[in-house]
């Protein structure tokens, strides 16, 4: 695992329960500066087996990125059962549940 990927899981972690963050800002809070499609792929790829909380890293517009029906249900249904308000149509008050990852 390189130093960077390291990073970005911990960043991802870092979000609590109840909150978000977009992949802009966990790629920042990785040292990573441009680092979203990283993110992304690190999500894609290793989101099972490193048991990241996946469900809390969405657009930095507050919409789920997920167009699959399924995969933006199951995301919905995760974020709710933290608390999260999601609307009808996908989207998540980042004013209230955003955070930056330290």
């Amino acid at each position: 695992m390189t130093e960077s990927t390291r990073r970005i899981i911990e960043a991802i972690r870092a979000v609590p329960a109840g909150k978000v963050s977009c992949y802009r800002d966990v790629g920042i809070a990785a040292g990573l500066r441009n680092g979203a499609r990283q993110v992304v792929r690190i999500l894609h790829s290793m989101s099972e087996s490193q048991h990241l909380p996946w469900q809390r890293i969405i657009r930095a517009d507050g919409f789920i990125a997920l167009e699959s029906c399924a995969g933006r249900e199951e995301q919905t249904a995760l974020l709710r059962s933290e608390g999260v308000a999601v609307s009808k149509a996908g989207k998540v008050d980042m004013e209230k549940f955003g955070v930056k990852p330290a």
